[in-house]
């Protein structure tokens, strides 16, 4: 049995409400909870900085469920990690840059929404020239990486407004947890 954060990173606009978002963190919820503790947090609901650090010093495994906004998390999100990771409980000076994070034995990963068709990714003639997702979202992993978190793979659901296949991302999402969380 394992403590899993799910951290829905969603942000509204105008054409973007987060259903698609939330059905994935609910669809997560539901898969985890029989075998696992899990706890949520909807980040445009707000929240508690202190009530989430706790949060990830329980985890053992923390799951973002997030659309991607201009290459990268929505802007509340990013307030989010400002606000909850913070100097001497996610990391700590060291004496080379880059090894004083305090959650090491913590594993992430990132499950996106992305309009992007898969094929601009894969197809190297294409805008992304060959690089996964994970590979375009390197920032956010160096962040946890610094805090000593592990990557595991993340999961990408494509074309997601243009041409929405609800049913193929939580078959897919089902799939990834699988084979990710060894359940």
């Amino acid at each position: 049995m394992k403590n899993i954060l799910i951290v829905d990173g969603h942000q509204s606009y105008e054409g973007a409400k987060g259903k698609l978002n939330r059905t994935l963190t609910e669809h997560m919820v539901n898969q985890l909870k029989a075998d696992n503790r899990v706890q949520t947090t909807f980040v445009q609901e707000g929240y508690n900085i202190e009530q989430e650090q706790h949060k990830y010093l329980w985890a053992d495994v923390v799951i973002y469920q997030t659309p991607v906004y201009w290459f990268s998390v929505p802007g509340l999100m990013k307030t989010y990690m400002d606000e909850v990771f913070a100097y001497g409980i996610f990391f700590e000076g060291s004496e080379r840059y880059g090894e004083g994070g305090l959650l090491k034995g913590k594993k992430y990963f990132f499950s996106t929404t992305w309009n992007a068709p898969q094929e601009a990714f894969e197809d190297r003639s294409q805008f992304f020239g060959g690089i996964t997702p994970d590979e375009a979202l390197v920032h956010l992993h160096r962040t946890h990486i610094y805090c000593g978190m592990e990557t595991l793979p993340g999961y990408a659901c494509y074309d997601v407004i243009s041409n929405p296949q609800v049913d193929r991302f939580l078959d897919g999402l089902t799939g990834h947890l699988k084979n990710v969380l060894s359940l």
